[in-house]
């Protein structure tokens, strides 16, 4: 039988870097052995890229549970397509967002019900939880000052909603801190990545031991 792959998932607030880490831990992944499939979400299939321009989209008007839920249809998507085969092949998944966004940004800082996002996330995602999901974290006003253009619609919400976002995702940090860490996401992008790889690391050799 294969050994049941690896998940990892990059989260956090907007601007934080999540992209561009994702990027480079899964290339380091690769470098030392590792069969990488790398995605986003939303996104990653046609049905999420379709509902990640309407999400992403500045013109589009959706209540937070609409909201809620077509993040909710696009990640069931990404894992019946890509994340479970993957895991299946026992090959590492390098995921830029994944449940713990919707936990945060729809529940937390939107007002959707904590204990029904928890059981949407759950029926969305079935037995694919992450096994390390690392939180970017630094202050909101100097992620926001990082994205250049022009904002989505999630982007263009207040400086409260997003301070609102990180306090979030702090909290479920400290709270299950055996799967998910914080990272400090300030300074330069190679010193970024060395914290990751710390923690990447670990994981790994847990999973040896």
């Amino acid at each position: 039988m294969v050994e049941r792959g690896l998940f990892l998932v990059l989260d956090g607030v907007d601007g934080a870097g999540k992209s561009t880490q994702a990027r480079l831990l899964g290339e380091w992944l690769q470098s030392i052995g590792n069969r990488v499939v790398s995605l986003r979400d939303p996104g990653g299939t046609w049905l999420g890229e379709k509902l990640r321009a309407i999400l992403l989209d500045p013109h589009s008007t959706l209540s937070m549970n609409a909201e809620t839920l077509l993040y909710l249809a696009s990640r069931s998507q990404l894992v019946a397509e890509h994340i479970r085969p993957a895991l299946e092949r026992g090959d590492v998944v390098v995921c830029d967002r994944y449940e713990l966004s919707t936990i945060v940004y729809q529940g937390v800082a939107g007002g959707v019900s904590s204990e029904a996002i928890r059981s949407a996330c759950a029926l969305a995602r079935g037995d694919c939880v992450p096994d390390w999901t690392g939180v970017l974290d630094m202050d909101t006003n100097s992620a926001l000052e990082r994205e250049k253009g022009e904002r989505d619609r999630i982007e263009q919400r207040g400086a409260d909603y997003f301070e609102r976002v990180r306090a979030g995702f702090r909290t479920e940090a400290a709270a299950d801190a055996g799967r998910i860490s914080l990272v400090d996401a300030r300074g330069r992008v190679e010193d970024v990545h060395q914290r990751i790889r710390s923690e990447v690391e670990r994981v790994l050799a847990r999973r040896r031991a």
